[in-house]
């Protein structure tokens, strides 16, 4: 009990100093409410979201000011993530990001162009020098956008560490947010953990809806389900936060077994190096068939994220005493509003027949290798997050790979680290080798996607970071060109740009270079949309005269398109 307090005030005291010391540091980084389309801990795909999403209207161009006084410490372009982005240090030990911007202020679009056309690479993560761009609290440091991979215009607003570069939570900062709305829950699970559990009778796990009245949610119907052994539970919540309906990531979930506390998760900060520990986190196998992530109140062997300030036997609850209890749960947002969850379940023992196993047991925490006559697959410790038996199968070749289909296991696990997969290639014949790769076909539409790889020594392989079913295809189509500002290669319908649409419909789009009279010109890439823009440079372009264009892209597995036109400018 001393230690559970110990921890409750050492947790309390810290978010007390951060919000004293810190909570009159920065203002907004926008000039207009602030209504949030996403907030920071947020399940996403593969990770937490590291920040605060800030509507922007609707709209790009809106202007984007600095939170505090500091220097631009990082400067960030790429065709996804975070687009373009920009990072300011600040003497109080923190820094703030700002992505999916549209544009840098001035100089330091031009700083940031000079370097793209020295390394000819739109794509550059620049670390700057100390004492290039000082920007004052207030200052307008660019214009909100949609680049990267946005779903919509929007400003990706974030807080950090700046020694860790861990992100902190922002809304614990004083920033003009208006939420009054309690957290919603949604459903809760209940989950046989050991060989001998059992939930109502069966060795699966039950998902069961919730309604809410007199102040509280309570499980649909209010059954009082039977259960033995090893138990855990789940949760699906959301929040929302006033004036916006999207729907944002909880703060807080409590658990407690008849009174007694035994699980908390908190979402004051995150480290991007545990941020994939999300997919076990989360019930990965009923997010996988429905599309709904519900938190589990218990920690896989191989869950290595910081968020649980309390936990007792990893939240695992033995059930076998035969007894009736309470579970409850409390879940909070970032400004305290609060909901309860609370529910009962019977311990008893029933006759009942355990759900087989089959397969091959693969240990989480040690390194395995799954070996046949024909695909060969290596597990280092990490590569999963609980010991499962895998499942394996194989079904005959047909004309549109090169190999048998090859069932290893099923997509519903999750991985962790990616790991090496090979597949005997003797169906690829000689011409085909160097386009050879490893494709995983959807399980119920049978579409396929590429997971790169290569051939060597009769095998084709690749790391992947899935399970599922895999064969070997290959790719010789190159990527398409569409021109979009040049008619008849010779005509621009543009004054001021010349953009293009590219594409590749497998392995992805490796690389593409553009040229204007045999010299590299800066087309900026938004991956998202296939589309590539070159801004007509009038400093770097010759004006008045007929110019050569040439475009060159080119796939992943070396296929290569070439667009040449003539125009004048």
């Amino acid at each position: 009990m001393r230690i559970r307090f110990l921890i409750s005030f050492l947790l309390t005291a810290s978010v007390a100093l951060t919000q004293t010391t810190d909570r009159e540091y920065f203002r907004s980084p926008v000039d207009i409410p602030i209504l949030l389309s996403g907030s920071f801990g947020e399940l996403r795909s593969n990770h937490f979201h590291s920040g605060i999403d800030i509507k922007t209207q609707g709209k790009t161009g809106l202007p984007i000011y600095a939170a505090a006084s500091g220097e631009v410490s990082r400067i960030y372009v790429s065709p996804s993530g975070f687009g373009l982005a920009l990072y300011l240090d600040h003497p109080n030990g923190k820094t703030t990001v700002y992505g999916h911007l549209l544009n840098f202020r001035e100089d330091i679009q031009a700083y940031v162009r000079n370097i793209q056309y020295e390394r000819e690479s739109f794509a550059v993560d620049l670390a700057v020098p100390k004492g290039t761009f000082w920007v004052e609290k207030g200052q307008q440091i660019a214009l909100g956008g949609n680049s990267g991979s946005s779903g919509g215009p929007h400003l990706h607003f974030e807080i950090r560490n700046t020694e860790s570069q861990n992100p902190v939570n922002p809304l614990l900062f004083k920033f003009p947010v208006t939420d009054k709305m309690n957290p919603k829950i949604l459903s809760a699970g209940i989950y046989p953990l050991s060989d001998d559990a059992h939930v109502a009778g069966t060795s699966s796990e039950r998902v069961i809806e919730t309604v809410y009245y007199d102040g509280a949610y309570h499980l649909k119907g209010n059954p009082t389900f039977s259960v033995y052994g090893d138990i855990g539970f789940g949760l699906q919540v959301l929040d929302y936060l006033d004036g916006s309906w999207s729907k944002c990531g909880i703060y807080e979930i409590k658990l407690a077994i008849d009174g007694v506390p035994v699980y908390t998760f908190l979402m004051n900060e995150l480290s991007f190096a545990e941020t994939r520990f999300l997919n076990s986190h989360i019930d990965y196998n009923h997010y996988r068939q429905h599309y709904r992530r519900l938190h589990k109140s218990w920690v896989d062997p191989g869950n290595k994220l910081n968020n649980y300030p309390l936990l007792v036997n990893r939240g695992v609850v033995n059930l076998s005493d035969g007894q009736l209890h309470e579970i409850t749960y409390e879940i909070k947002d970032t400004y305290g509003n609060a909901s309860k969850l609370a529910f009962r379940v019977q311990s008893k023992k029933v006759n009942f027949t355990p759900q087989e196993k089959p397969g091959v047991l693969i240990r989480h925490d040690q390194q395995e290798n799954f070996e046949t006559a024909s695909l060969k697959a290596h597990f280092m410790p990490g590569t999963f997050y609980a010991d499962f038996n895998l499942d394996y199968d194989i079904k005959p070749a047909n004309n549109l790979y090169y190999s048998p289909l090859y069932q290893l296991h099923n997509d519903r696990t999750p991985v962790h680290n990616s790991y090496l997969l090979k597949l005997k290639a003797d169906g690829v014949p000689d011409s085909l080798k160097s386009k050879s790769l490893i494709a995983v076909i959807d399980e119920k539409s049978g579409k396929k996607w590429s997971m790169g790889g290569n051939y060597e020594d009769g095998w084709v392989m690749a790391r992947v970071r899935q399970m599922g079913t895999f064969a070997i295809s290959v790719d010789t189509v190159p990527p398409s060109i569409h021109p979009l500002s040049i008619v008849n290669k010779n005509r621009l319908t543009e004054q001021n740009s010349i953009r293009f649409k590219i594409n590749d419909d497998f392995s992805g789009i490796d690389s593409y270079r553009g040229e204007i009279d045999g010299q590299w010109v800066l087309f900026e890439y938004d991956a998202k949309n296939n589309l590539i823009t070159y801004r007509i440079d009038k400093e770097r372009l010759q004006l008045g005269k007929n110019h050569v264009l040439r475009l060159v892209v080119t796939d992943n597995k070396g296929n290569e398109t070439n667009y040449q036109a003539t125009f004048f400018r």
